[in-house]
């Protein structure tokens, strides 16, 4: 069998223990399709020129089985060897957003042998909110906001939200009913939020408000197109954001029909793209039925946490789709 090599590239600096890179790097450096398995990160002196795009060249940690965890960040300190990103097959992308536009064109532009996953291009394309306006059957009522007019408009339909194009983890979410606004938890008036952004930039995607938003935010882990495994993310008390890093909550949960539906309509446009692994967050609708809310590129976690409350070998899985759709490129 033929063999490949994998460099991973990562920032721990904010890691913890729940972080699911370290898993899935020895899933896939104990898949019998990796010559071996490097880890690359950015909280590292050492590589500050290669992720600022200036160079190829880069420090690297090879991952054996007892590559783990720890606060020092030591897993990186060890095994260490200077390479060139150039010498690989296959470079993994698992960083957190936001990923600098320069970066990913870099690795677009300048590392033309390895293949990248998810690919920076597709990571451009799919991480913009925009991105949802293809698949509008599967959303909510949304409306590409650019201006104070597109936003009067649509508010004037029923109550919104304005996401941000390229923000995460719920920053820059604006709630707005009738005249009232709310950024995050401080309310405030419809021509005051006005004021505070004409002289900016506008680009929002405006999204009707979902009144069933109490009913949780569910993310649906997908590699090479399968189903891997899905977290319920509620609000915390008094809040209408799920999303954990605004105190949401997460519990296992199961993927229903429609679900898996939204999934198979958007696949095949993400696979092609280079996108082979995502996230997939649904919202119950005013009807009660699931529907398409978000796509995730980067940086997907969770699964070990899914794996341990039910028994199934997710983390291994995974690692095999991956050398699967590499292998499947590969050859394409």
């Amino acid at each position: 069998m033929e063999t490949y090599k994998l460099l991973i590239l990562t920032d721990h600096k904010n890691h913890s223990s729940e972080n699911s890179l370290y898993a899935l790097a020895r899933a896939m450096y104990a898949d019998p399709r990796s010559t071996y398995v490097d880890v690359a990160t950015r909280n590292l002196s050492e590589n500050a020129d290669f992720f600022s795009g200036k160079s190829k060249q880069i420090t690297v940690t090879t991952v054996d089985e007892n590559f783990q965890f720890n606060e020092k960040g030591s897993a990186f300190l060890s095994n260490q060897k200077s390479v060139s990103a150039d010498d690989y097959d296959l470079i993994w992308l698992r960083m957190p957003p936001p990923l600098p536009e320069s970066f990913l064109y870099f690795l677009e532009k300048k590392l033309p042998k390895p293949l990248i996953i998810n690919s920076p291009k597709g990571i451009l394309e799919a991480g913009s909110k925009e991105f949802l306006l293809n698949f509008k059957e599967l959303c909510p009522p949304m409306k590409m906001c650019r201006s104070v007019e597109d936003i009067i408009q649509f508010k004037r339909q029923f109550p919104i939200v304005l996401k941000p194009l390229r923000e995460y983890g719920g920053k820059g979410i604006v709630r707005i009913d009738g005249e009232k606004v709310w950024q995050g938890k401080t309310e405030t008036d419809f021509d005051t939020f006005i004021q505070q952004i004409q002289s900016e930039n506008i680009e929002y995607l405006g999204v009707k408000f979902l009144k069933n938003v109490s009913k949780g935010d569910k993310r649906i882990i997908v590699v090479n197109g399968q189903v891997l495994g899905a977290s319920l993310r509620l609000p915390p008390q008094g809040s209408w954001l799920c999303n954990a890093a605004m105190g949401g909550s997460s519990n296992v949960t199961n993927v229903t029909y429609d679900e898996i539906n939204i999934v198979q309509a958007i696949d095949k446009a993400l696979s092609q793209m280079g996108v082979a692994m995502y996230g997939v967050d649904t919202l119950v609708d005013d009807e009660g039925k699931r529907i398409l809310s978000e796509i995730n590129t980067t940086s997907i976690g969770g699964l070990p946490q899914i794996e341990a409350m039910t028994g199934k070998p997710l983390v291994e899985k995974a690692a095999g789709l991956i050398w699967d759709y590499f292998l499947q490129y590969k050859f394409k």
